[in-house]
């Protein structure tokens, strides 16, 4: 019989992984690392409780090798022997479902300590930094709570390029256009992908703004182009390709530049 796992969830390297990146928190950015020390500090406290008890759970798991168990009407001295044994198994079983259960409470735990380290990354404004740790949270089988981190991850990256998203028309100079395409890549990585044909619409007029500028400078315009299509409103429809054009144009307006 082979031994149980690390834990009844998961492996030992997917349970490190969020203390692993808060250890590279902690020993990055000193001013950042101080505002997010907290949290950083207890999802390392309760990932040790959790290897602690995982570890308790594997030493008393069970042992290879067949147990003795008389049958009725054996000598009174194996009898004996075996009643041993089994109050020791019913022993050895009892704690080892403790320890199980401590390795799951334990884990539980570093989960939720790893929300809260999550939004305050997301206050901080490190969405690289929670995107990492969601990925983290999805890789160990916590795909609900990746889940929640990344809805949250959402609504703060979009909060964070409202104002940019919506002063974008048809009449940008250069630099407000390389600000809205920096902001629709941001937007296009962190949100769910049913908000793409919201999205895909500003495409439209970030298009347009371009086209007249190629127009303005007396660019000629090849025929590959799909600015043109886009700002009439081509992909308006298509959501699904909403990054693919978002690169198209932004490739021909770095051109200009």
């Amino acid at each position: 019989m082979t031994k149980p796992a690390a834990s009844p969830y998961l492996s030992l390297r997917q349970a490190v992984r969020p203390a692993i990146f808060a250890h590279q928190l902690l020993a990055g950015d000193a001013e950042r690392a101080g505002e997010l020390a907290a949290e950083c500090e207890e999802l390392l406290l309760l990932t040790r409780e959790l290897l602690k008890a995982a570890g308790q759970a594997r030493i008393l798991g069970p042992e290879p090798g067949p147990v003795l168990s008389p049958e009725p009407g054996a000598l009174g001295g194996l009898g004996a022997l075996g009643g041993a044994a089994d109050a020791h198994g019913a022993d050895r079983d009892a704690r080892l479902l403790d320890a199980y259960a401590d390795a799951g409470m334990a884990w539980a735990r570093v989960v939720g300590s790893s929300m809260a380290l999550g939004r305050a990354l997301l206050e901080a404004g490190a969405t690289e930094d929670a995107r990492r740790l969601a990925g983290f949270l999805a890789g160990a089988g916590e795909e609900s709570a990746a889940a929640d981190l990344q809805a949250e991850l959402a609504k703060a990256v979009l909060a964070a390029h409202q104002e940019q998203l919506k002063g974008i028309n048809n009449k940008m100079p250069p630099e407000e256009i390389e600000k809205s395409i920096k902001a629709l890549r941001a937007v296009l990585l962190e949100v769910p992908k049913d908000l793409n044909r919201d999205v895909n619409r500003l495409l439209v007029p970030l298009a347009a703004s371009i086209h007249a500028i190629m127009r303005e400078r007396d660019i000629e315009i090849p025929y590959s182009s799909r600015v043109e299509h886009i700002a009439a409103g081509g992909v308006a429809k298509y959501p699904d390709i909403v990054t693919i054009s978002l690169d198209e144009i932004a490739a021909e307006f770095e051109g200009l530049c």
